[in-house]
């Protein structure tokens, strides 16, 4: 691995944890950050050390100055949903910077939020810019972002960052993060990972009033955080399983930096780039990967090493939360992916949005594009559960689990 793409990993890592406790982790103080609940993932700017070696104040003085010019919108290699846009183009405007990547969950939390305030505020002179900048590869392709535009119903101008030049120009550290900039140009708001929609909004009606705009007679009521999940909220030391990575570059940098990893398998660590042979344990480990047969181990993805015809091989983890969401590759043609809970097919009660069940009971997801699918949604939050994922595909691609513990969605 080159020192370049070490850096850049590291820095992703970090900026994780470091989205997550500026939000929801705070109120719970039982749930450790290796098990917690994440609000945001972070990637700083691919020169910058890892923020997790960093002090509080350090961290702080890495971002941008509220209160000092915007930075340009630049390094852009294509633009949806509108021509290119400059940031001088929209002197006596109130434009919001909204940075994202297609396949984060926690970007995905706040589609709802951004268009509320597209549909409220943009006649009033608020300008929504969607910065996409990729955290795998896949994401980079401008077709598949395309599709990620129309499948969730963004009509706000969006922007594809892939070499992060515009992210690096804000001192960006996460996904999703959001920068208010006045109708002079200047930085006034920031807000990095989920939450905090009504301050978010209570700024862009304060932002818009000075430039001018007259919302006397909007008495729209403030968006309200989504509600975290009543069973999650009674029990005690109730835990969620963090965000897990397939790939070798995330495992060496969360075991280096005191983790446990995301694998716990030896066979894992013996080779990489390469197609290893796993077998389960029959004690597994709660929030780890585990897979049983051949698998190719990728930097940033494990790939299903060989075709089969019994879905032998298989992945599996032992989680606690109310949703389950995998990040898979579609390399090729469309596959599916058997998909088990405890050892039983999901049912209408448990499944995920892109579920599938067949007239045998069989519950499977059909992967047709790279991207995050909802596997799981629990009626309400529970710990300890084991799932399985197989396929007789050697498309089969992971790159990540994440989870949730709200009431509602992802």
């Amino acid at each position: 691995m080159s020192k370049r793409k070490f850096i850049f990993l590291a820095i992703i890592t970090a900026a994780i944890f470091l989205g997550a406790a500026l939000t929801i982790i705070q109120p719970f103080a039982s749930v450790e950050k290796n098990g917690g609940i994440e609000s945001a993932e972070d990637s700083s700017s691919v020169s910058s050390p890892s923020l997790e070696s960093r002090s509080q104040a350090e961290q702080a003085s890495l971002l941008l100055t509220v209160g000092t010019r915007a930075p340009k919108i630049e390094g852009i290699s294509a633009w949806i949903n509108s021509d290119p846009i400059s940031l001088q183009e929209t002197i006596g405007k109130v434009v919001l910077i909204d940075f994202w990547t297609y396949s984060c969950v926690n970007c995905i939390r706040t589609f709802p939020f951004l268009k509320l305030w597209h549909s409220r505020y943009s006649d009033d002179g608020l300008v929504i810019v969607g910065v996409h900048s990729p955290e795998f590869a896949f994401e980079k392709d401008p077709v598949n972002v395309i599709n990620a535009v129309e499948e969730n119903g963004i009509t706000w101008p969006v922007a594809l960052d892939n070499d992060f030049t515009t992210w690096n120009n804000f001192s960006n550290r996460v996904w999703p993060a959001k920068y208010l900039i006045d109708h002079a140009g200047v930085l006034r708001y920031r807000h990095l990972g989920e939450g905090q929609y009504a301050e978010t909004e209570e700024n862009i009606r304060e932002l818009l009033k000075e430039a001018g705009a007259d919302l006397d007679g909007d008495n729209f009521p403030l968006p309200m955080d989504q509600p975290l999940d009543p069973e999650f909220l009674r029990s005690r030391n109730a835990e969620i399983t963090r965000e897990l990575y397939a790939g070798y570059g995330r495992d060496f940098l969360d075991t280096q930096s005191g983790g446990p990893g995301y694998v716990r398998q030896p066979e894992y660590y013996l080779d990489q780039e390469a197609v290893v042979f796993f077998e389960e344990p029959d004690e597994m480990l709660a929030h780890s990967i585990y897979f049983n047969g051949f698998w190719f181990v990728g930097e940033d993805l494990v790939r299903h090493g060989q075709p089969t015809t019994g879905y032998e091989d298989h992945i599996s983890l032992i989680y606690s939360a109310r949703t389950l969401n995998a990040v898979l590759g579609s390399p090729g043609a469309p596959y599916k992916v058997r998909v088990s809970n405890n050892g039983k097919n999901l049912t209408a009660e448990n499944r995920g949005g892109d579920i599938i069940i067949d007239e045998n009971g069989q519950s499977y997801v059909m992967v047709v594009e790279p991207k995050m699918y909802n596997l799981v949604a629990h009626p309400a939050y529970t710990r300890g559960h084991k799932l399985r994922l197989s396929s007789n595909s050697s498309d089969f691609e992971l790159f990540s689990f994440t989870f949730g513990v709200y009431e509602a969605g992802p």
